[in-house]
């Protein structure tokens, strides 16, 4: 059995993409390749409790990439803490199997105040005026002044929005390896996010994600010979695991605007501008790539919810009730109507009808504020500096149910025998890693 286990987890990635990646190509020429079939939602944060608990979203409790605390009638996005995954992860089994087994967690979503031994994710300290200060959440935390001083400032606005880049996944590749050097963990697991962007603004074939691949590898060679030196004279079992596939669209739904137009959806005013009004509205849909969750505030309206999205383009399925039970969605946290796109389409969270009346952070990288995903935040309408209001814009997506193999990604073992099979479920990945420390 290995000493130390390296986990990847990279977005986007697909077995063709390997053509593009020397780096991770030779991984894979050293060991097992095979398909990594991932459960629906297939989006970050879902996937990535799936891998590291080895349970679905009905068990963990992480039904998309965000929450609506319905006591409280708030949408938390992105911001969560490691409490709000009700499994055990990969780390506290294996400090439980044994004590002296060192963990590290680098950017995972929800990674704040798990019981990995080191671990770093952003962090930015919003201050009283509306500006933010770079800061990233570590453990110790005393860590991140470390990394800081040798490497700058993580650079969250590369990390997110119109100007990401390679950076922030240089940024997470080399303070990693300063962290192996000091600590030498016997299981790092680290998500590495570059894909997400160019496929998703331009398009998963499209030129500028090719180039993402070449970009990425660059940054997995730095890793990959850094931990090998810092992990001397033992060697890493490397494992790098796709969270999903990215599939061009040419289709986008607005199921507030829907919801709003059959009366179900209520907004209050703002100065002149709208705000979604959660506990005024009898139904509306926190979107997330190509699904959404539709919460729904009396039963009665459950069926008038369903039926007005039953034959809309753009929606493959809509599950309700006992349905939900299919994708393992049956959770109190899940709306009681659940829209999955078609291949093709993504959904938008507007749900104003005239743009005037947006609210003012639609127009800005506010993740927080928007009470659903935005990949629209990545372009820039340089005439007015600010994102613009076009969910067209859009070229790739994910999350919808894996149907046909270009939605199924790759994971990859630097050492044959470590997989078994043509193909594994993102659940699988637990075990996997698991059974490489005798568990």
């Amino acid at each position: 059995m290995p000493d130390h286990v390296v986990l990847l987890s990279i977005p986007g990635l697909r077995a063709q993409d390997l053509a593009q990646m020397p780096s991770l190509a030779r991984l894979a020429g050293q060991g097992d390749q095979i398909h990594l079939v991932p459960s629906f939602p297939c989006v970050t944060c879902p996937v990535q409790a799936n891998m590291t608990t080895g349970k679905l979203p009905n068990e963990h409790g992480v039904v998309a990439n965000g929450f609506y605390w319905r006591d409280k009638q708030e949408v938390e996005m992105w911001t969560a803490w490691n409490e709000c995954i009700q499994s055990e992860q990969i780390w506290d089994t294996l400090k439980r199997h044994d004590p002296s087994i060192t963990t590290a967690v680098w950017f995972a979503l929800h990674s704040k105040g798990c019981g990995a031994d080191l671990v770093c994710t952003p962090a930015p300290i919003h201050n009283p005026d509306g500006s933010e200060t770079l800061w990233c959440y570590t453990k110790p935390t005393e860590m991140y002044g470390q990394l800081r001083d040798a490497l700058g400032h993580f650079p969250l606005q590369h990390f997110w929005g119109p100007l990401s880049n390679i950076r922030s996944t240089a940024w997470i590749c080399d303070s990693a390896v300063i962290a192996a050097r000091q600590s030498k963990p016997n299981f790092f697991y680290l998500y590495l996010p570059h894909l997400d962007y160019a496929a998703q603004k331009f398009g998963p074939d499209s030129p500028q994600a090719i180039q993402a691949l070449k970009d990425l590898d660059g940054a997995i060679a730095r890793l990959t010979s850094g931990l090998e030196e810092a992990y001397a004279p033992n060697k890493p079992l490397w494992i790098v695991a796709s969270e999903y596939t990215i599939v061009p669209v040419n289709h986008v739904v607005y199921p507030n605007r829907l919801l709003r137009e059959a009366g179900l959806l209520a907004v209050a005013d703002d100065g002149g501008t709208e705000q979604l009004d959660f506990g005024g509205s009898r139904a509306w849909a926190l979107v997330d790539h190509q699904l959404a969750h539709v919460f729904v505030a009396a039963e009665d309206d459950i069926e008038i919810v369903a039926e007005l999205f039953s034959g809309c383009e753009g929606i493959d399925e809509v599950l309700v009730g006992s349905q939900r039970e299919r994708y393992a969605l049956d959770h109190e946290r899940s709306g009681e109507v659940i829209l999955i796109s078609a291949a093709n389409s993504w959904q938008a969270y507007y749900w104003w009808l005239a743009d005037e009346h947006a609210p003012k952070y639609a127009r800005t990288v506010d993740i927080h504020r928007k009470p659903g995903y935005d990949p629209v935040e990545m372009h820039l309408d340089m005439a007015t500096k600010s994102i613009p209001l076009d969910a067209t814009l859009v070229k790739g997506s994910h999350g919808a149910p894996p149907h046909v193999d270009k939605q199924r990604g790759v994971i990859i073992a630097s050492e044959k025998g470590v997989l078994v099979g043509s193909a594994m479920a993102d659940t699988d990945v637990c075990e996997l890693v698991l059974r490489q420390f005798g568990i």
